[in-house]
């Protein structure tokens, strides 16, 4: 048994040692322009569907206002998705407050099983911007947000643009380990995409061409999808524009959303996530997803081979440590350019409950049914 747990660990930390160089290797990009060039001639629409946001939305409208990007080349549209708070009274008084032009808009159809790729796509409808830049209601930008994403876009070219996401200040142990676990998908999205394997992204810092949108068909085949605005979008641009989806490796691009406050709305957002494994066109967001799913269940089986006295515990410090070194240089490597540096000492406490965590969610989490935003979806 050792050995073949030697075996999965073993390849397990290769590619994790793979994603660290591809991480390290991504430039952090871009740098200021010093030709006094001035801004890029490109004209963006910011998109942020809500509901029931009425303390937070306020936030990010000011974030906004002050953004080094000018205002009179970047619209605001506000999808309100049934909210039954204050926010859309609120958003009709900033539309007179706010040096951007602010479009606030209420979504017409009725229910439906993804209300996000709704309001999305009723957005980008009215869109006037030649480049969409998505993010959610409760998330904060930093004021050179939308110039360093001009900025990039024109030093790339690309088709499609992923941005870094972490959380705002921690207050718990809970948020913490969010970090930490946050910070492994950021890393292995950027990185994967690094070496030419698009697999994952945020659709809370989400950049893309209207064209682009437009001719691979936006959402359509995966509307009946709660989860997945994000992701689909993103495979189908690089399957259609290769090469053309980057990621933007630089801290003013970061943006910073809430961490879940509870267990219970920590497992109906992963399960949203999991919805969307089985429509991959793509097989490797599956391929890896299994590979990391079977790495951790090895551990598990590595502590039951040991507390049954069929492995010794130098074979169980062996198997552990070579697993957990590599993923500690990962994941600092990610931390550190989030400006998390106080998060690296809950790595290890992350990677003592990471195994129990990605097995529990790798079969239960696929059962249909969750809870987003008020609403029961499927």
């Amino acid at each position: 048994m050792f050995y073949i747990l030697l075996a999965i660990v073993t390849i397990y930390s290769v590619f994790t040692l793979v994603l660290t160089a591809a991480w390290w290797k991504n430039p952090s990009l871009p740098t200021l322009e010093t030709n006094g060039s001035g801004p890029p001639a490109v004209r963006i629409s910011v998109i942020i569907p809500v509901r029931n946001e009425e303390q937070t939305l306020p936030i990010l409208l000011k974030d906004l206002c002050a953004q080094t990007f000018p205002s009179e080349s970047f619209e605001v549209i506000v999808a309100d998705d049934g909210s039954t708070d204050n926010t859309p009274n609120i958003l009709a008084a900033f539309v007179s407050q706010v040096p951007f032009r602010l479009r606030p808009l209420t979504l017409t159809e009725g229910p439906t099983t993804s209300p996000k790729k709704r309001a999305i796509r009723q957005s980008i409808a009215l869109a006037t911007g030649d480049l969409i830049v998505t993010t959610d209601g409760d998330c904060r930008v930093g004021p050179r947000w939308l110039e360093i994403i001009a900025l990039h876009y024109r030093q790339t070219g690309a088709r499609m643009i992923t941005g870094p996401i972490t959380f705002l200040p921690e207050h718990t142990a809970f948020d913490y380990l969010q970090t930490v676990e946050s910070s492994s998908l950021i890393g292995s999205g950027a990185a994967t995409l690094a070496l030419g394997l698009p697999t994952m992204c945020n659709g809370a810092n989400l950049i893309y061409e209207k064209r682009a949108f437009e001719e691979v068909g936006g959402f359509d085949g995966t509307e009946h999808i709660a989860s997945g605005d994000d992701e689909f979008l993103m495979h189908k641009i690089a399957k259609r524009f290769p090469n053309g989806v980057r990621f933007l490796k630089n801290p003013d691009a970061v943006v910073r959303t809430t961490p879940q406050p509870t267990l219970k709305a920590f497992y109906h957002q992963r399960k949203r996530w999991a919805s969307k494994w089985k429509a991959y066109e793509s097989y490797l967001p599956s391929l890896l997803a299994f590979f990391v799913f079977t790495s951790n269940l090895s551990v598990l089986i590595t502590l039951a081979g040991w507390a049954a006295a069929a492995l010794s515990s130098s074979q169980l410090i062996w198997l552990i440590g070579l697993k957990a070194v590599p993923e500690w240089l990962f994941l600092g490597s990610v931390l550190v350019f989030l400006g998390k540096r106080k998060t690296l000492p809950w790595i290890p406490v992350t990677q003592l409950v990471y195994p129990f965590y990605v097995v529990f969610f790798g079969l239960v989490a696929q059962r249909k049914g969750f809870r987003w935003k008020g609403r029961d979806l499927r």
